[in-house]
């Protein structure tokens, strides 16, 4: 227990870090609960390196879609949410923080290229993290990288 909070903890101060340096934001609440699933339950499908990441982006790429269709706001934000888990169920890369991510997107639609970018970078960190933080405290992770 002490080892998988020591690991969320520093992988989030790490975003907060990475996005301070950046003079952008990098935590997102998506993030911590993807970071929750890969520190606390390393073993499931949802906290795999496939399913963080894909999960993430293919959200976001889903938000983004909606929000080239409905524009801003909570009726298409409710939409992108919903579509992000066909879309991640279809690509094997089920990760349920994600879903939260399309709706972030579909809400405050941000620059596509930019939230891209700073997305991929916090989600190799939290994989990253991950990974340091299972060969720290003997456990495994990941179970697997692609099935």
């Amino acid at each position: 227990m002490f080892g998988s909070t020591a690991v969320s903890v520093v992988a989030l101060l790490l975003l907060v870090a990475i996005g301070a340096g950046l003079h952008q934001p990098l935590l997102i609440p998506p993030l911590a609960a993807s970071m929750a699933l890969v520190a606390g339950a390393p073993d499931l499908p949802l906290a795999q390196p496939r399913s963080v990441i894909g999960g993430q982006l293919l959200s976001a790429l889903t938000g983004f879609a909606v929000l080239a269709v409905a524009g801003p706001g909570p009726w298409g934000a409710a939409v992108a949410g919903g579509l992000a888990l066909g879309v991640m169920s279809a690509a094997r890369a089920p990760h349920s923080p994600a879903a939260a991510t399309a709706v972030i997107v579909a809400l405050q639609d941000p620059p596509f290229w930019t939230f891209l970018g700073l997305l991929s970078l916090a989600v190799l960190v939290l994989v990253g993290t991950g990974l340091a933080g299972a060969r720290l405290t003997g456990r495994r992770y990941p179970a697997y990288w692609i099935r």
